[in-house]
């Protein structure tokens, strides 16, 4: 596997932040993985649930103050 990949995506308004997460996971092999920073609210609530929705994996959700850190892996 190589290295993650990450999208810092804090003061991206919905659906922007899915839009460009799901642009960014286009470019990556499956197996590879993208570190995404979200704004805590509606980029945690609808980012996750729309990267499931296309297949992909949710490997890990950190917090961090207000933010998250998504790792997605590509399928």
């Amino acid at each position: 596997m190589g290295k993650d990949h990450t999208l810092d995506l804090r003061g991206t308004i919905c659906p922007m932040n899915f839009v460009k997460t799901k642009l960014k996971l286009e470019e990556l092999s499956p197996g590879e993985r993208l570190v995404v920073i979200l704004d805590d609210g509606e980029p945690m609530k609808n980012v996750p649930r729309s990267v499931s929705e296309e297949g992909h994996r949710i490997v890990e959700t950190a917090r961090f103050d207000n933010q998250f850190r998504l790792v997605i892996e590509k399928v």
